[in-house]
């Protein structure tokens, strides 16, 4: 299933994608959240016959495929090529850091660059959504535990992250700096997380290109390295790092974003966003 949050922001309905069409799923369940995320639930959600569910016309607001998140916790430097581009070290463990929840928007709407910004950059990332709770899980057992999987847009400023003295929480956690969506696609849609091709481009330009194949540390390893340090819930939000073509690592000179630039990100099966760039005034 591709299931959808639609509306105004804080006053999202839910859905679910019947091909190209959304029809609403309020009738059955009241939103998206981690409390309707375990295997049974989905499961009576995915034997309703798509037709019999209203069709939702015009064109509303797609808003962040999970409500009420509860961890949203990211995962840097994961992709070999990408660390090399940004001159950091392979990492002997996953990297974790947080990027708080009130930076999580929907697919399509604005990033706003926070006041005093020069050097905000875009990241396209595979997002994991827990499904029931995990607490020292193997990576063998790990994918049993996911709900389903999400585009994210970890976009960051790159000043506040490496020079605003701190964690790199200060350069990802500004308003509007995760975009999620526009649909959680349940799991068993996505039987081999390791083999997503992904991209995003800026003003029609690619910038990134890559595949879910060269994390270093899989899904199943992150959720096995992060269940051992902490107790996972229905509706957290795992994002898995980036690949390659971020702006801080262009070269000779690195680019970044201005008002008015245009990202595009994609991921196999899981959709696309679409973000204009905005200012803070």
């Amino acid at each position: 299933m591709k299931l959808v949050r639609y509306g105004a922001s804080g006053a999202e309905k839910p859905g679910l994608m019947d091909g190209d069409t959304l029809r609403d799923l309020s009738g059955h369940v009241a939103d998206i959240t981690g409390t309707m995320l375990d295997d049974a639930t989905l499961a009576k959600l995915r034997a309703i016959d798509p037709a019999t569910l209203p069709e939702v016309t015009g064109n509303p607001r797609i808003g962040p495929c999970v409500g009420n998140i509860g961890k949203f916790m990211c995962i840097g430097l994961n992709y070999s090529d990408h660390a090399a581009e940004t001159g950091a070290a392979i990492p002997a463990h996953p990297i974790l850091f947080f990027k708080a929840n009130s930076a999580i928007v929907g697919p399509n709407d604005d990033v706003v660059m926070p006041r005093g910004s020069t050097h905000t950059d875009w990241e396209v990332e595979l997002g994991v959504v827990i499904g029931k709770t995990a607490k020292y899980v193997s990576a063998a057992d790990a994918l049993d535990y996911v709900a389903g999987y999400c585009v994210v847009n970890d976009v960051s400023e790159r000043h506040f992250q490496t020079q605003l003295t701190g964690q790199w929480t200060k350069g990802k956690s500004c308003d509007t700096f995760g975009p999620t969506g526009p649909w959680l696609v349940t799991r068993d849609e996505v039987p081999n997380p390791q083999a997503l091709s992904m991209s995003l481009d800026v003003n029609g330009k690619r910038m990134q290109t890559g595949n879910t194949a060269t994390m270093i540390f899989s899904v199943a390893e992150i959720i096995e390295h992060l269940s051992a340090l902490m107790t996972l819930h229905p509706g957290d939000v795992i994002t898995t790092g980036t690949p390659p073509g971020v702006g801080m690592g262009m070269k000779p000179t690195p680019v970044y974003l201005k008002k008015g630039d245009v990202m595009e990100l994609t991921i196999e099966g899981l959709g696309m966003q679409r973000q204009k760039v905005d200012e803070d005034s």
